[in-house]
């Protein structure tokens, strides 16, 4: 799999998205607040946002803009205290916890800076283990095909702790990948790599977007990965305060520094 730099990309550098129409995620008039009275925190105070299908968008933002509650909230991983989130059409919001939790193991993926693999699994388990979860037929087809996009078709067996940090990312990709999902939700994905290994990464998120249509959105706090995105949505103070289309590095860099001299600190605020 060939993997193209991140950065001063331009649109014709890219194939185009293969989505199908319509929005993957849908948040509209999404409030989350915690505590009551003087001491209540608004992580996020009203955002509206449609993402298409077939995308991959990257959320950045100040330290307390509200950057984990919106993933956690679009996710289904924590309930807003107003408004409606709808994932692939399903409108999740009165969904009950069990419902919330089949959905999350079938129709989302899910993609972390601490790669969450279990140690006592082959690496061929722990990218099925959504399917195991969720109740379905284990597809040794599927592992190897996901397996074999991000490189590792010849890792099937081996354990987690036997593969390198970039190896064990790879791995998580491709147990976001195997169900099909409807958005893989991305969070710090490249924290803990190197810059190399980061963009190996970042070409196989991009990759999945490109080829296969998936929807991908990452919350990043780095300039360099965000410029591997479609888009830049900016959060500040629990709202969107505006977007940046296919941006350099260089760009994404200067929208933050502008955007972190307006805000200031927060203290007290939501990550």
């Amino acid at each position: 799999m060939r993997l193209r730099g991140g950065k001063g990309q331009k649109t014709g550098d890219r194939p185009e998205s293969q989505g199908t129409p319509g929005h993957a995620v849908e948040l509209r008039g999404v409030r989350r607040q915690y505590g009551r009275g003087a001491g209540a925190v608004h992580a996020l105070a009203g955002i509206d946002l449609a993402l298409p299908r077939g995308t991959f968008t990257a959320v950045m933002g100040p330290s307390g803009s509200g950057k984990s509650t919106f993933l956690q909230c679009a996710a289904g991983l924590d309930r807003p205290s107003a408004g409606s989130v709808r994932l692939g059409g399903t409108e999740i919001t009165g969904m009950r916890e069990n419902q919330l939790t089949e959905l999350r193991r079938s129709r989302l993926g899910f993609v972390f800076q601490a790669f969450n693999l279990l140690p006592s699994l082959t690496v061929e388990q722990n990218v099925l283990l959504p399917m195991r979860l969720a109740g379905q037929r284990h597809d040794r087809r599927r592992a190897d095909a996901a397996l074999a996009q991000v490189g590792l078709g010849d890792k099937a067996k081996r354990r987690p702790g036997e593969l390198s940090g970039g190896q064990q990312q790879r791995v998580a990709i491709a147990r976001a990948l195997v169900t099909s999902p409807d958005v893989v939700f991305a969070d710090e994905p490249t924290g803990a790599l190197d810059t190399g290994t980061a963009a190996e990464i970042l070409g196989l998120l991009r990759h999945a977007v490109d080829t296969l249509g998936a929807t991908v959105v990452m919350v990043t706090h780095d300039p360099a990965a965000a410029a591997w995105t479609d888009r830049v949505l900016f959060l500040a103070d629990g709202v969107f305060t505006g977007g940046l289309d296919r941006g350099s590095a260089e760009q994404i860099a200067a929208r933050m520094a502008a955007l972190t001299s307006r805000t200031g600190p927060m203290a007290g605020a939501a990550a």
